[in-house]
């Protein structure tokens, strides 16, 4: 089952992964103080689906392009009715949707 989830294309240093993704929708919302980025103007939110072949390997492409220079905690998610990627910079993981113990830590 293919995965869904959003990207926000300002929290990318490489925006080239977005081409590997297939686009559904795309949003643009102007930052606000709640958003914590202000060196930003807007952020683009784009609705993505991810083949499920694919999965690991867009999760690394977004790992290594998430822009931490700011000192942000940008992340990026995606899940099925099965799994939950949440993918930090440099760190992934997929959890199974029913794995509490899996979701604490990767808010750690």
């Amino acid at each position: 089952m293919d995965y869904l989830g959003t990207i926000i294309e300002e929290s990318l240093l490489d925006k080239s992964v977005l081409q590997r993704l297939k686009i559904l929708e795309t949003r643009v919302e102007p930052v606000m103080e709640k958003h914590r980025t202000p060196w930003l103007g807007q952020w683009t939110l784009h609705r993505v689906e991810i083949s499920e072949n694919l999965a690991d390997d867009v999760a690394a492409l977004i790992s290594g392009a998430l822009d931490y220079t700011h000192k942000s905690a940008w992340y990026a998610d995606y899940k099925n009715k099965d799994y939950h990627y949440i993918i930090y910079k440099d760190k992934i993981f997929k959890i199974p949707r029913d794995d509490a113990k899996g979701y604490r830590q990767a808010k750690e």
